[in-house]
């Protein structure tokens, strides 16, 4: 019988209770119910303060790492961000990746690496195994659709209930386990019938590993099984609680796993331990708790089990082998001797005894053995062959039958033997009886120590429940079919191997090779799940042909997805101007064709299918240097533009009058053509409309009011008003005269004649008569001033420029500095005062409050 369906190996089962999820209004699928994928795969989108907190980094180590261990040092070991690893909460890259997210990978990767390191300093494999499996764990629940359910063979996603085997830690949807232990449990009874197994339970098996629990998992846990329905956090592990593990880890060492919930077997005790070693000779050491048994590597030298000789191996695990030492041992007998292993000196002979019993009549028939022989086994009280008539006879003597008849149960166990006491065994019941056959459907009159089994064929299913049973006289216990399944798995690859079972069939246990693009990198997956798993990061370049006429694609790193387009540039030849096609390669394009016009309602629409083809190159647009019609300037257009034009501008040709020039906008000359630089174009300007448009003299604004003519224009006669020069009289000027005269005839035309209404900067007026320029120099100031000492008791006249130049001072004399003396005195004299009676206003205020305080009822 198969061990694996022993009970009391219990799941922790991570989906237990829905009342919460019920009340929440999510999704439950009770136990038993049939999985509805639409259902089970709808995804949540996360909250936006989720989203924005995607990518904060989360410690796989709690904080209480030095209490937890009685105050061992504080492993430094950092879980990776999980938006480093794929932080999108549970959207799938479909085939578009770029750089950052290349680099976000690689950073998550060696944050991995860092955090599991300290688990990889010994050689124990099993450890390693252990480690890896942990950290694969890890990396696949932080990638969205990276765990796949071997039951639906779909991904297992943030929001969706988990349950997780305790031996193999193999995902598995809530609903899809539910299932397939109800499936599992009904079906058992067939496959384990009560008649045979009546205090059998019921178990189911883990569609991976067979391991067995006694019952279904109804609740949703986490891993560590501390909290019941946990909610997604994108800044924790998927499925995780975020605390402490707190598991008791294996091999038991009174430690706990402190790192947060997580998936897969906890790793080994990272505390750091006193341990002897293996054979207690040297000094203990500190060693990590989870590798604490170590070597010495002296001879162990402990006693074997021989008691004679001592272990020569090195210091080792576990108890001493049996001593391999030969040495001569006798037999139990004593009559022979043999060379033998030390540890095993006990052995027998093949010689028969031989010695006589007592009766000295009959020998010992013993093989070689110890001690004293028996007695003899026929010598004592006896009875007849039947056992009814006792007798007291020599050994030497047989006992006598008694004539009655023998009367023992015949094999049958219905009836007895009817012969007189004989020796030997009885015959077989001759009695004719009616018996029925096994399967009770027919009589028949026969002896009764011949079994009886009709010939009618059993058609009832054989627990299979494809194939009948087709044995003869059937009880009902119809044996399991011993016929291949054969059945098509959910992988649709390969065929189940086990013989024909009821209820579904298990997981296909071969293992696909998924390969990146190029072949060079590759994992092993399970048969079926390859279709939902990504290929494999490879850092090697893509190895596709480019599609395009370029002689290969630009460098970019190998991916599962279609190669994107080819960003070159094309680099084809214009067959009109010769110029290189510099747009981006336009060979293979994606194009949706225009929707073909329908008839009517009755037509069925079909959309078109984008397609990929060949787009011919864009016009020229290399930049071409064009002059206008009138050659005024050279532009840079596009070379499918490069024509002449119209630039714009006036012509700038000189008319017939030769005093002006054309004003029509560029255009072409008479024959339509742009001459060449070197010849004269003829015009075909306007003729001139305008006046004469010479420039006067310099300072003249007036034009000339004569039509446009050749030669110089006539002296300007007409009457200006100016201001004179100090801005306070209109002056009647003809203009010829003020614009032809010199600096000092024009300083004397401007003059009105009059004082100079100015103020010089010492604030008197300026003396002068109206003048241009600035006022003469203020030093010149012959105006009388008063000036005063400083305390401003005497005062004294001088003249004003004298002042401003300060060559008159006026000190102050002894009788000033009396005065300023008294002054002084008296400010003190009233600053005293003053404070002398802020003081008693105080000390007033201070007695009135103690006085208010004292009166005030309680």
């Amino acid at each position: 019988m198969n061990e694996s369906l022993v009970p009391g190996i219990r799941g922790r089962g991570r989906g237990r209770g829905q009342s919460q999820r019920r009340a929440a209004g999510e999704h439950v699928v009770p136990f038993g119910q049939a999985c509805d994928r639409r259902e089970l795969f709808k995804e949540t989108q996360p909250s936006e303060g989720q989203q924005a907190a995607a990518g904060k980094t989360a410690s796989i180590y709690s904080h209480s790492y030095s209490e937890a261990v009685l105050g061992q040092p504080k492993p430094s070991l950092q879980c990776p961000p999980l938006s480093s690893v794929k932080p999108d909460l549970e959207a799938q890259n479909d085939g578009e990746s770029s750089s950052d997210d290349d680099l976000d990978d690689e950073k998550g990767q060696q944050l991995f690496d860092f955090t599991f390191k300290q688990y990889f300093h010994t050689k124990d494999s099993v450890d390693g195994e252990d480690v890896e499996r942990t950290r694969h764990l890890v990396l696949e629940m932080c990638e969205g659709g990276a765990v796949t359910c071997l039951i639906c063979l779909a991904s297992v996603r943030r929001v969706h209930p988990l349950w997780s085997c305790e031996s193999c830690f193999a995902p598995f949807h809530l609903s899809c386990v539910q299932k397939w232990a109800r499936d599992s449990m009904e079906l058992m009874p067939t496959v384990l019938s009560q008649k045979h197994f009546p205090n059998r339970t019921q178990p189911w098996l883990c569609p991976k590993c067979r391991a067995s629990y006694p019952e279904p998992p109804l609740r949703y846990h986490c891993f560590c099984g501390q909290v019941e329905e946990p909610k997604p956090d994108p800044w924790l592990t998927p499925h995780s609680c975020g605390q402490i593990c707190n598991r008791t880890l294996k091999p038991s060492c009174g430690h706990r796993c402190l790192l947060l919930c997580h998936p897969g077997p906890c790793p080994p005790c990272p505390v750091t331990v006193q341990s002897r070693c293996h054979c207690g000779k040297a000094t203990p050491m500190p060693r990590r708790c989870g590798h604490r048994a170590w070597s010495c590597g002296a001879v162990c030298e402990h006693k074997l089990n021989c008691g004679q000789h001592s272990c020569d191996k090195t210091c080792h695990p576990g108890e001493c082998l049996t001593c391999v030492n030969l040495s001569i041992q006798p037999c139990l007998c004593g009559h022979n001797q043999k060379q033998r292993p030390c540890a095993s000196p006990s052995w027998q002979c093949q010689r028969v005894c031989g010695k006589q019993f007592s009766c000295g009549v009959h020998t010992c028939q013993m093989i070689c053995h110890s001690g004293a022989c028996l007695s003899c086994p026929t010598s004592g009280l006896r009875t007849c062959p039947c056992g009814k008539t006792p007798c007291e006879l020599p050994c030497t003597e047989e006992p006598p039958t008694c004539g009655d008849t023998c009367a023992k149960p015949l094999a049958c166990g219905q009836h007895r033997c009817n012969q007189r006491c004989h020796r030997g065994p009885c015959e077989t019941c001759r009695q004719v009886v009616d018996k029925s056959c096994r399967c009770g459907r027919h009589t028949r009159s026969t002896q009764c120590s011949r079994p009886y089994l009709c010939d009618t064929r059993c058609i009832q299913l054989r627990p299979c429940g494809r194939h009948t049973c087709r044995r003869k006289c059937c009880i009902g216990d119809c044996p399991p079919c011993d016929q291949p399944c054969g059945r098509l798995l959910q992988c649709k690859t390969h065929r189940c191997p086990s013989l024909c079972h009821p209820g579904r069939c298990y997981p296909c246990v071969e293992e696909v090779t998924v390969r990146c693009a190029c072949g060079f990198s590759s994992i092993n997956v399970s048969c079926g799940c390859e279709r939902n798993t990504r290929p494999p990061r490879c850092n090697q370049l893509c190895s596709s042909p480019p599609i395009c006429h370029h002689p290969k694609r630009a460098p970019h790193r190998c991916h599962p997805w279609k190669c994107p387009p080819c960003q070159l540039p094309c680099n084809r030849m214009h067959k009109d101007c010769g110029h290189l096609c510099p747009d981006p390669c336009h060979d293979a394009v994606l194009v949706t064709p225009a929707q073909p016009a329908i008839s009517g309602p009755w037509e069925k629409i079909e959309l078109p299918r984008p397609k990929i083809q060949a787009q011919p190159c864009s016009p020229c647009k290399v930049p071409v240097p064009v002059s206008c019609l009138g050659k005024h300037e050279v532009s840079t257009l596009p070379c499918q533009e490069s024509r002449p034009y119209s630039c714009g501008r006036p012509c700038g040709k000189f008319l017939p009058c030769g005093n002006h020039t054309c004003q029509e906008p560029c255009h072409a000359f008479a024959d339509g053509r742009t001459p060449p630089d070197d010849q004269r174009p003829i015009s075909i300007c306007p003729p001139c409309e305008v006046g004469c448009l010479r420039p006067r003299l310099e300072g003249c604004p007036h034009q000339c009011t004569l039509p446009c003519h050749p030669g110089p224009c006539p002296t300007c006669c007409q009457i200006i008003k100016v201001a004179c020069h100090c801005k306070l009289t209109l002056l009647h000027l003809c203009c010829s005269k003020l614009v032809s005269a010199s600096e000092e005839k024009r300083a004397s035309l401007l003059s009105c004649s009059n004082r100079c209404p100015l103020e010089l900067p010492c604030g008197h007026r300026c003396k002068a008569t109206c003048h241009a320029g600035p006022c003469p120099d203020p030093e010149t100031c012959l105006h009388r001033v008063k000036i005063r000492c400083s305390c401003r008791r005497l005062k004294k006249e001088a003249a004003c420029w004298r002042v401003q130049q300060g060559l008159v001072l006026l000190d102050c004399d002894s009788e000033c500095r009396d005065i300023s003396n008294k002054a002084e005195k008296q400010r003190k004299l009233e600053e005293q005062d003053r404070l002398e009676a802020e003081r008693c206003k105080m000390q007033v205020d201070v007695y009135h409050g103690h006085f208010t305080i004292l009166c005030t009822p309680t």
